[in-house]
C-alpha cells in the first residue's frame, strides 16, 4: 500500500514538473519570438559571412550611375568621372568610344562597356570599370517601331570603382573628391557650346528610362554684340545687365531668389530677336535650349525638359504668341455631354497597345498655368544660372501674367532701324563712316519703318562692281519706294473712310 502511494505521488510530481516546464517554455519561447531571435541569429551569421568574404575578396566597390534623383536628371558625378577617365582611357583601354572635341582635329575618348582602367593615387591603385544594363520592359509589349520597348529605351550606364578595403578612407575622403574636381576641369577645357532642341514627348518611353529628352548640335553662330545693329547705348545697357546676372550668385542667394532671369524680346519680324539671343549666348558663353512647345505633351513633360537643362544656359521659346493659346483666354471649354460620352466609349474599347500608340493624342496640353510654374515655380529653382527668353511679334496678345516683372524681368523692344543702327550697318557692310547719302537715308528712316535686316540686305554688295555709292543709292531707292507705298496706302484708307461717311449720310 505504501509503495502504491509512493508511485502515485511520484507520478503526480512528475506531471506537475512537466506542466511547469511546458508553461515556462511557452513563456520563454514567446519572449524569444518577441525578441526576433531568428533575425538576431541571421544578422550574426551575415556578419561572420561578410568577414569571411573579406578574407577571400578584399575589394570594395562604389557605383556611380548615369542618372540620379529617380532618373529625373543626368548625374553630374557620372559626367565628371567620364571626363576624368578620358585621359586614362586613351592610355590603357583597348576599345574606346570617340566623340567630337572642341578642337576640330581632336577627339574626346571614353571607355566602352566592359572595359577596365587602373589609376594610381597617393600610392594606392584603384580600378574603374564601365558597364551598362538594359532597362526593364514597361511598355506592355508595344513593338519598338511604335515607340515602345527596348528600341525606344536607353541602357542604364554606370561606372564602378574597385579598391582595397585598407584604402577605404583614402578613396572615399580624398580620391573621389579629387576625381570630381579634375573631371570638372577637363569638362571646362573640352566644353563646346551647344544648341539643343527638345524631342517630341511622344517618343519618350512610359517607363522613364529613355534617351535624353534633348538633342543637340554644336553652337557656332557668328553673331556678337559687336556686329549687332543696335543703338550703342542700348547694347551697353543689355551687356551690363548680363554681367550683373552672371556675377550675381551671391546676390541672388542673399535676397532668396532662384538664380535666373527672364528676358522678353518683342518687335516686328526682322528686327533681330534671334540675332540678339545668339549674341547673348556668345557674350556669356552659355548653351542654348530652344523649346518647341507644340512638341511638349503636358505640363509634366515641360518640367522634365527644364530639369534636364544645365546651368550656364539660355532657355528660349520663340514666337511664344504662336506656340500655344497663351493670349489670356484662361477659361476651359467644357465638352458637350455627347462628346464626353463618346470619348469614354473609345477609352473602354482600347485594349491593343499598338493601336493605343497609333491613336495617341498628339496635341499639346501645356497650359498657361504650367508655363507660369515653369518660369518661376518651385521647379524653376532646380539648378541655377539660367536665362529664360521669350520672343514675340505681338506683345499685346500675350497674357499680362506671362510677361510681368519677376517672370520676364527685362523687356527689350527690337525696333525698326534708326540713324545709329544705320551708321553701324554702313560701317560693318561697306566700311564707310560718312557719305553724302547718309543724310538722305536718315531722313527717310524717320518717315519709313524698315527693319535692320532689310537695311542690311540693301547694303550688301551683290556683285564685284558694287561700291558704297551704288549700295547706298539702292537703299535710298528702296526707302523712297516704301515711302510712296506708305503714302498710297494712307490715301486709300482716307478714301475708304470718306466713302463710309458718305454711305452713312
Amino acid at each position: 500500500m505504501g509503495m502504491l502511494e509512493g508511485s502515485l505521488l511520484s507520478g503526480l510530481n512528475s506531471g506537475v514538473v512537466l506542466s511547469l516546464i511546458a508553461v515556462l517554455w511557452t513563456m520563454v519561447w514567446q519572449n524569444l519570438q518577441h525578441l526576433q531571435l531568428q533575425q538576431f541569429f541571421g544578422r550574426h551569421l551575415n556578419r561572420h559571412a561578410r568577414r569571411l568574404a573579406a578574407m577571400v575578396d578584399p575589394y570594395l566597390s562604389v557605383t556611380i550611375a548615369e542618372y540620379d534623383g529617380g532618373r529625373m536628371r543626368r548625374s553630374d558625378a557620372y559626367e565628371e568621372v567620364k571626363a576624368y577617365l578620358s585621359d586614362a582611357s586613351s592610355r590603357g583601354v583597348r576599345h574606346l568610344r570617340a566623340e567630337r572635341a572642341k578642337d576640330a582635329d581632336k577627339l574626346v575618348l571614353s571607355m566602352v562597356d566592359g572595359e577596365e582602367v587602373a589609376d594610381e593615387f597617393q600610392g594606392a591603385t584603384v580600378w574603374w570599370w564601365a558597364s551598362s544594363k538594359p532597362p526593364a520592359r514597361t511598355d506592355g509589349g508595344v513593338p519598338p517601331w511604335w515607340g515602345g520597348g527596348a528600341g525606344a529605351q536607353e541602357e542604364r550606364r554606370f561606372y564602378r570603382l574597385f579598391f582595397l578595403e585598407r584604402h577605404r578612407g583614402l578613396v572615399l575622403d580624398t580620391y573621389l573628391p579629387h576625381v570630381r574636381r579634375q573631371g570638372r576641369a577637363v569638362m571646362v577645357r573640352n566644353r563646346q557650346r551647344k544648341l539643343f532642341t527638345n524631342i517630341s514627348t511622344h517618343e519618350w518611353s512610359d517607363g522613364g528610362y529613355t534617351r535624353s529628352v534633348w538633342t543637340h548640335v554644336v553652337f557656332e553662330h557668328p553673331k556678337t554684340f559687336a556686329t549687332l545693329a543696335m543703338d550703342p547705348a542700348k547694347k551697353k545697357e543689355i551687356t551690363d545687365d548680363l554681367d550683373m546676372f552672371r556675377n550675381g550668385k551671391d546676390y541672388y542667394a542673399r535676397v532668396g531668389k532662384a538664380w535666373k532671369r527672364g528676358y522678353l524680346l518683342y518687335g516686328p519680324p526682322g528686327t533681330g530677336k534671334s540675332a540678339m539671343i545668339a549674341a547673348m549666348a556668345n557674350y556669356l558663353d552659355y548653351d542654348i535650349y530652344d523649346i518647341e512647345l507644340t512638341s511638349v505633351h503636358s505640363n509634366t513633360d515641360l518640367r522634365k525638359l527644364f530639369i534636364e537643362t544645365t546651368s550656364k544656359s539660355i532657355i528660349v521659346m520663340e514666337d511664344i504668341d504662336c506656340s500655344l493659346d497663351l493670349t489670356g483666354a484662361r477659361k476651359k471649354k467644357k465638352k458637350p455631354l455627347a462628346a464626353a460620352a463618346e470619348d469614354d466609349a473609345k477609352d473602354k474599347k482600347r485594349k491593343d497597345p499598338v493601336a493605343d500608340e497609333r491613336n495617341r493624342d498628339t496635341t499639346s496640353k501645356v497650359t498657361l498655368s504650367g508655363l507660369l510654374n515653369f518660369i518661376d515655380g518651385l521647379w524653376s529653382a532646380c539648378g541655377g544660372e539660367r536665362i529664360v527668353v521669350f520672343t514675340t511679334n505681338h506683345v499685346e496678345k500675350l497674357d499680362p501674367a506671362l510677361i510681368r516683372r519677376g517672370r520676364m524681368d527685362k523687356h527689350i523692344e527690337m525696333s525698326y532701324c534708326g540713324a545709329e543702327a544705320f551708321r553701324f550697318l554702313a560701317k560693318t557692310y561697306l566700311d564707310v563712316d560718312s557719305h553724302a547719302l547718309f543724310g538722305a537715308v536718315e531722313d527717310l528712316l524717320r518717315e519709313v519703318d524698315m527693319t535692320p535686316a532689310d537695311v542690311a540686305e540693301n547694303l550688301t554688295p551683290k556683285s564685284a562692281d558694287d561700291t558704297p555709292d551704288s549700295c547706298l543709292a539702292a537703299l535710298v531707292t528702296a526707302l523712297q519706294e516704301a515711302k510712296e507705298k506708305k503714302a498710297s496706302g494712307a490715301n486709300a484708307d482716307d478714301q475708304d473712310d470718306e466713302q463710309d461717311e458718305g454711305e452713312e449720310q
